[in-house]
């Protein structure tokens, strides 16, 4: 089956609550199955827009497309076309299955990028906590085929450490939530010999050079913001570009994040100004007139 979407259907989020517009639609790829996905904000007659595909969190286990509409939404109301998907979950789809589904719906992002978001549209990956984790490995993915061309990645939160061992995991008095990343990795690793594989634990590749620019940004009371800094301070260590940000006071990632309720997330405010600043610098050169 080549690749292809249905006839999208307009759906409007609940007016009110600060979520961006999105309208429905389902992902066909070779070999695999349907992938449902959202598409957030509206192309621009004559202009490009960053397009950016979006994995929402969970655990890998658990989540989905309302799962992913706080960041999703704020992506979109910086200025961006998302497409955030509703990747297969583990148990019953274990590493590198929602990978393969990640780079596939990379690969029709770059086909469609024209009719999504412009004419020389750029192309972003982002995620939030286990969707951060498939945004970097998908990163890896498009550098390691030399395709497509990334403009950038932006993690949120990212779920990097299958040991959850840092500092900051340890430290995090809900033992529940910290049970929840322990248990995500064991339902999304297949064997212990994933938790060295690159595109599982992007956090342990020892070849980052060439990675596209990366945002990274945590919180000051974010459990996973150890792994967050480390693993941008590798990039940086690789000569990636990277901007990091640790943001306060107090957001309550990456649950807030996850949360489905309809409401705006109140980091809203602060994220969204990363979000355009970071899209501008990695936005193409206009072309002279002249």
């Amino acid at each position: 089956m080549s690749a292809a979407t249905a006839t999208p259907s307009t759906t409007a989020a609940p007016q009110g609550n600060g979520f961006a517009s999105w309208r429905e639609t389902v992902v066909e790829l070779k070999g695999l199955e349907p992938v449902p996905a959202r598409i957030y904000g509206e192309k621009k007659r004559g202009q490009a827009a960053p397009l950016v595909v979006h994995y929402h969190g969970g655990a890998f286990t658990a989540g989905g497309l309302d799962c992913g509409v706080k960041l999703a939404s704020m992506l979109a109301e910086a200025g961006a076309i998302v497409v955030s998907i509703a990747y297969p979950l583990a148990p019953a789809h274990p590493f590198p299955q929602a990978l393969d589904v990640g780079y596939g719906v990379l690969e029709w992002a770059w086909k469609q990028r024209a009719k999504l978001a412009g004419t020389g549209a750029p192309v972003f990956l982002a995620g939030e906590e286990a969707g951060g984790n498939l945004a970097a490995a998908t990163a890896l993915i498009a550098r390691d085929r030399a395709h497509p061309p990334l403009a950038g990645q932006v993690l949120v939160s990212p779920m990097l450490d299958p040991c959850t061992g840092m500092a900051s995991v340890r430290e995090f008095n809900c033992t529940e939530t910290q049970g929840k990343w322990a248990e995500g990795w064991r339902n999304y690793l297949r064997c212990p010999q994933d938790a060295t594989h690159p595109y599982a634990v992007p956090g342990g590749s020892l070849r980052l050079a060439g990675i596209a620019p990366t945002l990274v940004l945590t919180s000051s009371d974010d459990p996973m913001r150890d792994e967050a800094r480390a693993y941008a301070e590798k990039l940086r260590a690789a000569g990636v570009a990277v901007d990091f940000e640790m943001l306060t006071p107090a957001t309550g990632w990456p649950n807030t994040l996850l949360a489905s309720e309809p409401m705006e997330c109140a980091c809203a405010a602060m994220v969204r100004p990363r979000l355009e600043g970071f899209f501008a610098a990695h936005l193409p050169a206009k072309k002279s007139t002249e």
